[in-house]
């Protein structure tokens, strides 16, 4: 008996030290709980961007090339040897400036040589028409025969035939001789030369002595799509269109043209048609071969509603943003865009005007959370990075 008193006091201590125990973790846990609840997750931090009204170009951006508003490539007219050359590869050259000089000596012989010819045809032919008038009036007075007289007119007329023949012979000969000045038709930039010194070369040869390409004013050439043939064309009778062109690797200050060319017709294999801008090229930042980012504006859309594009999120439901609220919660809204300009992203619906949207920090925010501004943008000013869309 006394052992069955025993083991009950024992289990009785056991069960009061384990609620001892016990009790105190459940507040603890029920605390930790109730703590969690009231605190909720700290405030996200985030750089915002008001929501302006802007006026927008209208653009159509494409690819360009850069090509030389005109390309001479550099032939000899004869036959000879480069005897001198008066110009460095790459540098510029002006209109009639020198730039190759062949042997003159076999064209100055040959020249001489027709003169000398000339020279005597005209004696004879002068002789032969004194001759024929001698002749013409021994006819008269009835000395001698009608057919004598004659063979002498018809003489003097060959020979004067003669002489006219030498005269083109000669003009033909100093042309010869001419060409092997060889000067620059146009005001260019000099390529490499593909034929030096000492060499011999021959009329209209290929290789070509040196090419030469105009590069101010200078074209850049772009095609766009079929479907913005219309609208183009309505711009361009109106008046000439602004072009845009961004050379590779730069961001700023683009080079400004002109739109001077519709192709007539449209490629049926890509269904692009060929468009053609002129710039004055002063600068020479464009170069015959390069590569540009080309924005061609058609008008401005005036008044439009602007965020800065990486405002703009995409989720399954399509393109939305986080707008701060004045208690400081973020507002998922759901917008529609209607095109970008640069780093401006055009909205057609879903944000109005003095509203502020998470620009920088979206990972951390979370539907109607709180956030913490950071920083605010100074303002939707468009950057001078390349186009990279269009309207």
């Amino acid at each position: 008996m006394k052992r069955v008193v025993e083991r009950l006091r024992s289990s009785i201590l056991f069960f009061l030290l384990t609620a001892i125990f016990f009790i105190p973790g459940c507040r603890n846990k029920d605390q930790v709980q109730v703590a969690g609840a009231s605190g909720g997750r700290p405030p996200a931090p985030v750089v915002v961007a008001s929501v302006e009204r802007r006026d927008i170009p209208v653009q159509i951006r494409a690819i360009g090339n850069v090509e030389a508003y005109q390309t001479v490539q550099i032939r000899s007219q004869v036959n000879g040897q480069i005897q001198k050359i008066f110009f460095k590869e790459g540098e510029d050259v002006r209109e009639g400036q020198p730039l190759f000089q062949l042997d003159k000596r076999p064209f100055q012989a040959d020249l001489e040589k027709a003169i000398g010819q000339m020279k005597h045809d005209q004696a004879q032919a002068e002789n032969s028409r004194i001759q024929a008038e001698r002749y013409s009036g021994l006819e008269k007075e009835g000395i001698v025969s009608h057919e004598q007289a004659e063979q002498l007119r018809a003489q003097a007329k060959a020979d004067a035939s003669a002489v006219e023949a030498d005269k083109a012979a000669v003009d033909a000969a100093r042309v010869q001789l001419q060409y092997t000045d060889i000067v620059a038709p146009i005001n260019a930039r000099a390529g490499a030369l593909m034929i030096n010194l000492g060499n011999l070369v021959k009329a209209n040869d290929t290789p070509y002595l040196v090419q030469l390409n105009q590069v101010t004013p200078i074209y850049v050439t772009f095609s766009v799509p079929e479907a913005n043939l219309d609208r183009v064309r309505r711009r361009f009778t109106s008046g000439q269109l602004k072009i845009l062109a961004y050379p590779k690797g730069q961001s700023d200050s683009p080079a400004e043209g002109r739109l001077t060319f519709i192709d007539n017709g449209v490629d049926m294999t890509t269904g692009m048609f060929k468009l053609k801008g002129t710039y004055q090229n002063k600068d020479r930042r464009l170069w015959p071969g390069q590569f540009v980012d080309v924005a061609l504006e058609l008008s401005t859309q005036k008044d439009a509603v602007v965020v800065p594009t990486k405002a703009i999120q995409t989720g399954q439901q399509g393109e939305y943003v986080y707008v701060v609220r004045t208690d400081s919660t973020a507002e998922s809204r759901a917008v529609k865009t209607a095109g970008a300009y640069q780093n401006l992203t055009l909205i057609s619906d879903g944000l109005k005007a003095g509203e502020h949207v998470v620009v920088n920090g979206q990972l951390r925010v979370a539907p109607n959370a709180k956030v913490m501004v950071q920083g605010t943008l100074p303002g939707t000013q468009p950057a001078t990075a390349p186009p990279g869309g269009g309207l």
